[in-house]
This record gives structure tokens, C-alpha cells and sequence, in this order.
């Protein structure tokens, strides 16, 4: 069974900033997140309903939770990610609410 653990996080963006919140993580996020261990599996939006229109759902994956809780102290004090933040929110913030869960694949799950 892999013992990688997987991390779901849903970000809820303010109102009308959906796209400045994906050119932030095209752009700046992803390639620090790189720097900070965090290993991006995947990004992905809803199709349906309101959801649609300002959600914004990853999958990041660790070799370990404690290497999850160095990587995002490691992330949230980096100056690149510090800067990139704060250019973007020039206007405002750009999310509303950050949904995070950790998960385990299960024993069937093309994952393990």
C-alpha cells in the first residue's frame, strides 16, 4: 500500500475572481509549491451549478503528513509566495474559504 498521503483542497473564490485565483496558481503557485515538496497530481473545477463559477479543487500529495506540515510552514513563509500573494490581492482577496482533507487510498484504489 503507498504510504504517500494525499491532500483534496477546495478553494472558494470571492465573486468574479475565479480566473485572477487560476492565473495565480498557473503563474506562481504551482512552481513554488514545487520548490516546497508539495507534489501537484491534479487541478480540476466543477462542471455544474454555482460551483462552477468559483471553485477551484486540487489534489497535492506528500511522502509523509509530517513532510505536508514542513511543506505548507515551508510554503506560507516563502518571499516568492509572500510577493505572488500579495500582487494578486492588490484588488482585494481572491478566496473566500479553503477546504482542506487529508486522505488515504483505500486497499482498492488504483492508487495503492
Amino acid at each position: 500500500m503507498s504510504t504517500r498521503t494525499l491532500e483534496l483542497r477546495t478553494y472558494h473564490a470571492v465573486p468574479g475572481k475565479l480566473d485572477e485565483l487560476h492565473a495565480r496558481f498557473r503563474d506562481h503557485t504551482i512552481r513554488i509549491f514545487g520548490k516546497h515538496g508539495i507534489e501537484v497530481v491534479g487541478f480540476f473545477t466543477p462542471t455544474d451549478g454555482e460551483q462552477a463559477d468559483n471553485t477551484l479543487v486540487y489534489l497535492v500529495a506528500y511522502e509523509t503528513r509530517e513532510a505536508a506540515t514542513a511543506a505548507w510552514a515551508a510554503f506560507q513563509t516563502d518571499p516568492e509566495w509572500i510577493e505572488a500573494k500579495s500582487q494578486s490581492e492588490a484588488n482585494g482577496p481572491l478566496v473566500v474559504e479553503i477546504e482542506s482533507a487529508f486522505l488515504a487510498p483505500t486497499a482498492y484504489s488504483p492508487l495503492t
